[in-house]
């Protein structure tokens, strides 16, 4: 006799599929980098003890979204094949896990202006992100899912997935929705020593892993250093080559140095 259970399958996975099939097609080039964060680390604890509590999530989605701003191209959509949408805010999508009926299942957040928020501000956010109960009627964190958006779920799934090509298409909608860069951390659950390659349908997406100690050449001296491994897709319909290397050049000094704190 065959023994197994039966699970009940969360109705925001159907997303998550839909996603992933969409997100294959586009033409993302990934970069797979360590940053070396002893330094921000360090300004992070001392600023915990003297003045508020923070999170270096909080503080990383801030340096992303500051360093974006320098280099807008990165986070902007393509229109057709002439046009590019590069909006003026950072608005960050990342995934936030919830228990619902004893599982855990990832349920988007949007940090929405993050390059103007505070870092205790997105602190507070997440935080209260992670507190707040979640019902099957939650569609991201900060609202209810309407009538329509409901029945995205009873859809077929070629008709779900035109739904994401059509969002894709129209810039301001897709922006409005679910923002113009993805974020998401394994780190948050847990500690994994490697890189993992996320897939999504924006422009920008950082996939965080763990920090882990290792030995690191600092001044011609080898110090044993806490390193973060960082995986960047960039969507190379929008960014050629050498903007990307600058961009990640800029993005590896602003959080080595701690920047914002």
């Amino acid at each position: 006799m065959i023994d197994y259970k039966i699970q009940k399958f969360p109705r925001t996975r159907i997303a998550t599929l839909d996603v992933s099939a969409i997100g294959l097609q586009k033409h993302h080039i990934v970069a797979m980098i360590e940053i070396d964060v002893s330094e921000a680390r360090q300004k992070i604890k001392k600023y915990k003890n003297e003045i508020h509590k923070i999170s270096f999530t909080a503080w990383l989605i801030k340096a992303i979204s500051h360093t974006i701003k320098d280099h807008e191209q990165a986070a902007a959509y393509l229109k057709g094949k002439h046009s590019l949408f590069i909006f003026n805010d950072i608005n960050i999508s990342m995934i936030v896990e919830k228990d619902l009926d004893g599982q855990k299942v990832p349920v988007p957040l949007i940090i929405e202006k993050a390059n103007e928020r505070s870092i205790e501000s997105i602190t507070r956010q997440i935080n209260e992100a992670k507190a707040t109960p979640l019902t099957d009627d939650d569609i991201v964190l900060q609202r209810k899912s309407n009538k329509l958006e409901r029945s995205y779920y009873f859809l077929p799934g070629f008709v779900r997935r035109l739904f994401w090509k059509y969002l894709l298409r129209h810039p301001p909608l897709a922006y409005k929705t679910m923002g113009n860069v993805a974020f998401t951390s394994i780190g948050m659950m847990g500690k994994v020593n490697g890189w993992f390659i996320p897939m999504s349908v924006l422009p920008i997406c950082f996939g965080v892993s763990a920090i882990t100690k290792k030995p690191v050449v600092v001044n011609d001296r080898i110090e044993v250093r806490e390193v973060l491994k960082m995986t960047v897709l960039l969507d190379h319909d929008v960014i050629d080559g050498a903007p990307m290397t600058r961009f990640l050049s800029n993005l590896s000094e602003n959080i080595e140095k701690g920047i914002g704190l």
